[in-house]
C-alpha cells in the first residue's frame, strides 16, 4: 500500500477512441475510493494542459454526469500530440510538484506511453516521487505486449459494417470499390473488414496491409482477376501499403511531433488507387465501369453508436486498474490485457514496463498474413469477441418464376 497522500492528475492523449471516456471514468471513480487521493485533477490537452495550467476539477463531478460522458466517444478532456522537450519535462515535474500531484495515469497510444516514459524517467532524474501509469488506448491496435488495446474494438466494429454496407452496395450496381483504412504501420484495423463478409462471393475480396509488400502490377492484376470472377470487386487497403523498398504507396510532408507522417488527411491515396484499377480494366476492355475510392479518415475512430460492449467495458477496467496499480506503491508501467487461453473469452490485467511499449509497433503476426491481398480468415476468430455480434444480412432465394 502507498504511505503517501496527494493528488492524482490523469490527461488524454492521440487520436479519440469511443471508449476512452470510459477509462477516464474508471479513473476518476477508483481514485475517488482512495482515502491517499485528496483530489483527481484532469489535465486539458494531457501534457500540454500541464504545462499551460488548463487544468480542472475531476473530483467534483456528479458520478451520474460521468457515467454519461463515459459512453460518449472522444477526449472529454481534449487530446494533443505532444512530444515533450526536456526542458518540457523539467517544468512539468515543477507544475506537479506545485500540485502536490504524486500519481499521473495517462491514457493514450503508443506516442502517449513514449511521454509518459520521458516523464518517469525525468522524475526519477530529479529525484519526485511520483507513480506514473500509461493507460492504454488506440484503435490502430498496435501496442506491444498486450492482447489488444481499448478503442481498437468499437473501430473494429465501425469498419466491418461499414464494409458490410458496401458490399451491399457493389453486389447492387457492380463496380471496383476501394475503402481506405487507418493503419499506418499495422493492419489490424483494415484485417477486421474481413467481418463483413457473410456469402462466399462477399466483399472484400482484396485486403491489403502494410506488413505485406504490394507492387502496383500485382495490386491491378488482383482487382482484375477478382472483377472478373465475380463482375465486381470491393478492396479493403490500410493508408500505409507498402510497394516494395518500403514505401508507401503515398507519402505527404505534413509529420507530427513524434515524426509520424499524416496519411489520413485526404482521399489521395484513394484517387491513386482508383487510377491504377481504371487502367487495369481498360486493358480487359472495360472502360466504363463504376470505380469509387473512400478514406475512412477520422470516422471509424470514435463513430456514435458503433460501440462494442466488450471495448467499453475493458477500457473502464483498465481505467480502474491503473489508479490502483499507481497507488499500491508498484513501479511505473502501462496497463496489459491478457487473453486466458481455453474456450470462451475471458482476459486477466497485469502492468508492463513503460519501456517494452514505448517507441514500439505491434504487427499483424505473420500467421495470419497470406502474401499481397490476403488475410487468413482464422484472424476473424480471434477478433469477434472484441466486436461483438454483428447485423444480419440476408439474400433473396432468386425463386424461379412459375408458370
Amino acid at each position: 500500500m502507498s504511505k503517501r497522500s496527494g493528488s492524482l492528475l490523469v490527461g488524454q492523449s492521440g487520436g479519440p477512441t469511443a471508449v476512452i471516456n470510459q477509462s477516464l471514468v474508471g479513473i476518476v471513480e477508483a481514485a475517488r475510493g482512495r482515502a491517499e487521493v485528496r483530489r483527481v485533477i484532469g489535465a486539458r490537452r494531457g501534457i500540454q494542459g500541464l504545462l499551460e495550467g488548463d487544468l480542472v476539477d475531476l473530483s467534483a463531478e456528479d458520478p451520474a454526469h460521468l457515467e454519461r460522458v463515459a459512453s460518449t466517444p472522444c477526449a472529454a478532456l481534449r487530446s494533443v500530440r505532444k512530444k515533450p522537450s526536456e526542458a518540457e519535462c523539467g517544468r512539468a515535474l515543477e507544475r506537479l510538484a506545485e500540485l502536490d500531484v504524486r500519481w499521473f495515469c495517462y491514457i493514450g497510444g503508443n506516442d502517449t506511453s513514449e511521454t509518459a516514459h520521458l516523464l518517469a524517467e525525468a522524475a526519477d532524474r530529479a529525484g519526485y516521487e511520483l507513480g506514473l501509469i500509461h493507460v492504454p488506448k488506440t484503435i490502430d491496435n498496435d501496442l506491444e505486449v498486450t492482447d489488444h488495446c481499448p478503442g481498437y474494438g468499437s473501430a473494429a466494429r465501425f469498419v466491418a459494417q461499414a464494409v458490410m454496407g458496401d458490399n451491399l452496395d457493389n453486389r447492387s450496381l457492380g463496380g471496383v470499390k476501394i475503402d481506405v483504412i487507418m493503419g499506418r504501420h499495422a493492419g489490424w484495423l483494415t484485417a477486421a473488414s474481413l467481418l463483413a463478409k457473410r456469402f462466399e462471393d462477399d466483399g472484400p475480396h482484396l485486403v491489403y496491409a502494410p506488413e505485406v509488400e504490394v507492387d502496383p502490377d500485382t495490386f491491378e492484376r488482383q482487382v482484375v482477376e477478382v472483377y472478373q470472377q465475380y463482375g465486381r470487386c470491393v478492396v479493403a487497403v490500410s493508408e500505409g501499403i507498402r510497394a516494395p523498398a518500403g514505401r508507401t504507396w503515398y507519402e505527404s510532408d505534413d509529420v507530427d511531433q513524434h515524426g509520424n507522417m499524416t496519411l489520413s488527411g485526404s482521399g489521395a491515396l484513394g484517387d491513386v488507387l482508383a487510377v491504377h484499377v481504371k487502367r487495369a480494366l481498360a486493358r480487359i476492355g472495360v472502360e466504363k465501369e463504376r470505380v469509387r475510392a473512400d478514406t475512412f479518415g477520422y470516422l471509424q475512430r470514435a463513430f456514435v453508436g458503433c460501440t462494442s460492449e466488450v471495448d467499453a467495458l475493458e477500457a473502464r477496467e483498465v481505467g480502474r486498474r491503473a489508479v490502483g496499480y499507481a497507488l499500491d506503491g508498484g513501479p511505473d508501467g502501462t496497463v496489459v490485457i491478457e487473453r486466458r487461453p481455453g474456450p470462451g473469452y475471458a482476459v486477466d490485467y497485469r502492468l508492463a514496463p513503460l519501456e517494452s511499449v514505448a517507441g514500439h509497433t505491434r504487427l499483424l503476426p505473420e500467421a495470419y498474413l497470406l502474401g499481397p491481398g490476403r488475410i487468413d480468415p482464422s484472424f476473424c476468430d480471434w477478433l469477434r469477441p472484441l466486436v461483438g455480434a454483428l447485423p444480419d444480412v440476408a439474400r433473396l432465394h432468386d425463386l424461379p418464376l412459375g408458370s
